[in-house]
C-alpha cells in the first residue's frame, strides 16, 4: 500500500508542476490612475493591461480602492481587500471580467453604440428606401 501512496503523491506533484508551468500566474499587479488600467505583470515576463471599468467590482470603485490590489497565493488570483473582491488571473486574461450576467449586461450596453456621420447617413438612406427588406419565410408547402 505504501508504494501506491508514493506513486499517487509523485503523480500529484507532477500534475502540480505542469499546472505551474502552463498557467499564467501574476508576479505583481497595479492600477494606473492616468490610463485607468489594471496592469498585471506575469511570471513568464508578459504584461497584461485591462481597462478597470470593464471588470465587475472595479467598474464603480474609486481610484484609491482600485489601486489597493494584492497578488493572491502563487499568483493565481488578484485580491482587493477594500472590496473583498477576488478575481482569477487566467480568467481575466481570457476576457472573463465578471459573472455571465455581468458580461452579458456589458455587451448589451455597448451593442450598436457606435455612432458616426457615415453610419447616420447610411441609416437615413436605408430608411428612405423603405428600410431593411423583410425576411422571406419558407412556404408551408415546401
Amino acid at each position: 500500500m505504501g508504494e501506491n501512496i508514493s506513486c499517487l503523491i509523485a503523480d500529484a506533484q507532477d500534475r502540480g508542476q505542469a499546472v505551474l508551468e502552463t498557467t499564467p500566474l501574476a508576479l505583481a499587479a497595479a492600477y494606473e490612475v492616468n490610463s485607468e488600467m489594471l496592469i498585471i505583470h506575469l511570471k513568464n515576463g508578459c504584461k497584461a493591461e485591462i481597462p478597470a471599468n470593464l471588470v465587475q467590482g472595479l467598474a464603480d470603485a474609486a481610484p484609491q480602492v482600485r489601486a489597493n490590489v494584492e497578488v493572491s497565493g502563487i499568483g493565481y488570483g488578484l485580491y482587493w481587500p477594500d472590496l473583498d473582491l477576488d478575481l482569477s488571473v487566467p480568467g481575466l486574461l481570457a476576457g472573463v471580467f465578471g459573472t455571465k450576467a455581468w458580461m452579458n449586461s456589458q455587451r448589451a450596453a455597448t451593442a450598436g453604440a457606435a455612432t458616426s456621420d457615415a453610419k447616420s447617413q447610411a441609416a437615413r438612406r436605408n430608411g428612405s428606401l423603405g428600410g431593411r427588406p423583410r425576411k422571406s419565410l419558407p412556404s408551408a408547402n415546401a
